[in-house]
Order: structure tokens, then C-alpha cells, then sequence
């Protein structure tokens, strides 16, 4: 737990931002799990997800902006890989975060923009899920994307287990039909907010994984836990729930094998694909999340 604190505290240092992101070898490691930093990389790697009959969700990289200018230009940069979807002729949906258009400067600003996205989404049937980020931002994101399902229908929003309020979140997201992406969460939160333990953490996302099944709207279980994707398929079989009804989503770079083996027996998998120059947050999540994610690295990096 110490060192998952740590790393996720390093992920929001600046200084190691700088000394990771013009580090080589640092960027040559991140491609496991980041696209890379340009729509073409982007591009290359969704015709090889695509090939490998895997569903994508795109992600856009970027967090905290700091001023209005900031979020428009996200928004617009937002705009613009929809367009290019289009272009594409396909409609991958795509994630985001709030803080990434404004949320941090306030709602009726962020609100406008995550509608903009949303309108343009809508015309190339695309849909769009918002990110969860900290636990300070868990009420208002609920509640932006709530606002925003009045008006749009092709919205949903990530939930984490590790939360304590998330059974509570998960029936508000059922009763209005917001289709919810169950993950464990990826942040450092304190005992009061969050459980603590992985047994406890593991608990929760199969309540809620089952509260999805039985509830929700098109559920995205989106795990690499072998133990929680066969409590999904236990809880699928026992309900008699088809696989058309629900979806698996893993990160790239992680569990290949298993992503295809899901494909392969008939399961509706998805990628969630991550690409864009700021992607030193979400790299050092990742290291935090797995103790075999921080071994690699570090491997590279000696080896290197």
C-alpha cells in the first residue's frame, strides 16, 4: 500500500514528470500502455485492436487544466478526434475527464463543454463515458453527468469499487438508466473513504458488478482479476444474462492474452486505449496498480 501511495503521489510531481517524460527508455516502457502521443499512433493502434476483433474506447489524455483557455482548447481537441472517428467511418467511443474540460474552474463551464462533446458525439452515434477521477471530484462528476443525461443519451460514467459511497452512486446511475463502467479504482484515498484492503475492494466490485447485471444499463465490468471476471460469468450463467447484455474492458498493454481468449469464447471485449503527450499521470496509475507493471519497468530501465 506504501508504494501505490507513493507512485500515485509521483504521478502528480512535476519535477518527475519532467525527468520520466524526456527519459527514453521511460517513453519506450509507456508505449505498453499509451498509444502514443499523436492521433497516427492512435490510428495504428485501433486497426490493430481491430484486427484482433476487440472493441476500443479512445482516450485523450489530459487532466487539471488550469484556466478557461485550457479547457476550450481540450474540448476542441475532443471535437476533433470525433471528427476524425467519423472520417473513420467507425464509432468507438471515447473516454474523458472532467477536469480535463473545466471542472476544476467550475460547472456551468464544464457543463458546456462536456455538452458540446456530447452534441458532436451524437452526430457519428458515438458515445461517450466520463472518466472518475479522485474522490473530491465523485459528487460533482455524478451530478455533471447526471445534468447531462437529461439532454443526451450517449453518456455514461465510470464507478469505483474502492469507494464506500458506490453501491449508493451505482443505484442512482440504474434508476436513471446511466450506463456505469465498474473498475476497482486507481487512486490513493484515505480508510474513511475507501477500503482498504484488496479483499474488501474485491467484495465490493463483485455487489456492485451483480447490482450492475441484474439493474443496469449495458454494464462494462472493466477488470484484469481473473477471480472477478469468473464471478462475472458465474453471476451471468446463474441469471441467465446473455453476453450481448454486458461487456469486459481491460487497459492496453495489459493481459493480452486474456482480451483475446474473452473474444474468442464470445464475449463482448473492450480496449480502453489511451494516447495523447500527457501521459505521465496515467503511466505512473499503472505502475501503482500492478507490482508486475513497476517490475517491468524498472527491468527496462536497467537493462536500457
Amino acid at each position: 500500500m506504501f508504494l501505490r501511495n507513493f507512485l500515485i503521489a509521483l504521478s502528480r510531481n512535476a519535477f518527475m514528470k519532467r525527468l520520466v517524460t524526456r527519459n527514453f527508455i521511460a517513453r519506450r516502457v509507456a508505449r505498453r500502455f499509451v498509444a502514443g502521443e499523436t492521433w497516427e499512433d492512435a490510428s495504428r493502434a485501433m486497426d490493430r485492436l481491430m484486427g484482433e476483433g476487440m472493441d476500443i474506447a479512445l482516450d485523450f489524455l489530459g487532466e487539471n487544466v488550469h484556466t478557461p483557455d485550457e479547457a476550450h482548447q481540450a474540448t476542441e481537441a475532443y471535437l476533433q478526434v470525433l471528427h476524425k472517428l467519423h472520417e473513420r467511418g467507425e464509432n468507438w467511443y471515447v473516454s474523458l475527464k472532467l477536469t480535463q474540460i473545466g471542472m476544476d474552474l467550475g460547472e456551468e463551464l464544464c457543463l458546456a463543454n462536456l455538452e458540446r462533446i456530447l452534441a458532436e458525439a451524437a452526430r457519428s452515434k458515438t458515445f461517450v463515458r466520463v472518466d472518475m477521477e479522485g474522490s473530491q471530484y465523485t459528487d460533482l462528476t455524478c451530478r455533471l453527468v447526471e445534468a447531462a443525461a437529461e439532454r443526451h443519451s450517449n453518456v455514461g460514467i465510470v464507478i469505483q469499487a474502492y469507494l464506500r459511497r458506490s453501491r449508493e452512486d451505482v443505484a442512482r446511475m440504474n434508476r436513471k438508466k446511466i450506463p456505469v463502467r465498474l473498475c476497482k479504482g486507481a487512486y490513493s484515498e484515505p480508510p474513511a473513504v475507501a477500503f482498504q484492503k484488496r479483499s474488501e475492494v474485491d467484495a465490493s466490485f463483485v455487489t456492485l458488478m451483480e447490482d450492475l447485471m441484474l439493474a443496469g444499463n449495458n454494464p462494462s465490468l472493466a477488470t484484469h482479476d481473473e477471480a472477478m471476471i469468473q464471478a462475472t460469468l458465474e453471476c451471468a450463467r446463474r441469471h441467465g444474462i446473455p453476453p450481448e447484455a454486458y461487456e469486459f474492458q481491460m487497459l492496453c498493454g495489459i493481459r493480452k492474452e486474456r482480451q483475446l481468449r474473452l473474444h474468442r469464447e464470445g464475449f463482448r471485449m473492450r480496449v480502453y486505449l489511451p494516447f495523447g503527450s500527457d501521459w505521465y499521470p496515467y503511466f505512473m496509475r499503472r505502475l501503482a496498480e500492478r507490482p508486475a507493471n513497476l517490475l517491468f519497468f524498472l527491468t527496462a530501465l536497467i537493462r536500457g
